[in-house]
């Protein structure tokens, strides 16, 4: 039987977020502790336990036709990989930060300093593209100590939270770019696993959308119905429903959640009542 291999790291920040997914896209996943590979009981899925640094050559090579990974990754490892899904979890920065005692000037600070990075080649494009010169310490980890015991001027690492860099006495300085882990695929010719494959995005794209958006339920008065109904648009539009007391209907819809505490405030002034707000588990577009 034919199995779609997928990558996931190890260990590290993506390994927990990767498996929820799978497992909220209805995955049962055979995984024993310590294992390298495992499988789906109820999906035709192998999942490989990677080192993050070398998932994306198993994807080009074609050892795996899927992966979860950050996007900083890709762009350091310089993947030749097809994106096919960003993922929205393990977010994250890849920033320039310098001592705390040390004043910022703009991107001329940095030339001729020294900077201690794991991201060799991400650094080396960023210093060509704006013209500077500066001398790369290759460090594989603990990046943020370079500064504090001579080896650097500066690092480029990258930033979560922030809080490892203050707890080494440094400050963020000039971010390159922002990351989230992506799912990305080997194109392969296989036309049975190009098949799993798409089954696979369409139950990711059915999680991901429930999570970034809220189902909605509310009593209106018929009066102000066309007012509420403009500030619900719903996925095409709101479900209307008459309630036994007259004048008086249930609306139902869906609002994003970037949108969700704005619309709330505008309903309360529009004359909504009894509003409910229920999580969304699949959102099937």
């Amino acid at each position: 039987m034919t199995r779609l291999k997928i990558a996931v790291q190890k260990s590290g920040r993506l390994y927990d977020d990767s498996l929820a997914l799978l497992r909220e896209c209805g995955i049962s996943i055979n995984n024993g502790k310590d294992q390298l590979i495992a499988q789906a009981s109820n999906f035709s899925l192998e999942i490989l336990y990677l080192r993050n640094s070398d998932i994306p050559h198993y994807v080009e090579d074609g050892i795996v036709d899927l992966a979860i990974i950050g996007e900083n990754t890709l762009i350091e490892k310089q993947s030749r990989v097809t994106k096919l899904l960003d993922l929205g979890f393990s977010s994250c920065r890849v920033s320039i930060a310098i001592p705390k005692s040390e004043t910022f000037t703009g991107l001329s600070y940095l030339e001729g300093k020294r900077i201690a990075t794991s991201y060799p080649n991400t650094l080396n494009a960023f210093l060509k593209q704006n013209g500077l010169r500066a001398e790369i310490h290759v460090i594989s980890g603990s990046v943020e100590i370079a500064p504090n015991i001579g080896l650097a001027d500066a690092i480029c690492d990258i930033v979560s939270s922030g809080s490892t860099l203050f707890k080494n006495g440094l400050s963020e300085a000039y971010t390159l770019f922002r990351s989230t882990a992506v799912l990305v695929s080997n194109p392969s010719p296989d036309l049975e696993k190009q098949m799993l494959a798409k089954q696979l995005v369409f139950r990711m794209k059915a999680v991901l959308a429930a999570k970034s958006n809220k189902y909605i339920l509310l009593n209106a008065p018929e009066v102000r119905l066309d007012e509420i109904c403009r500030i619900l648009p719903g996925m095409k539009s709101p479900t209307v429903m008459p309630l036994r007391r007259s004048g008086w209907y249930s609306l139902h819809s869906v609002v994003n959640e970037n949108q969700f505490w704005d619309s709330i405030d505008r309903l309360k002034e529009a004359g909504a009542e009894g509003i409910l707000v229920v999580p969304i588990e699949k959102m099937i577009e």
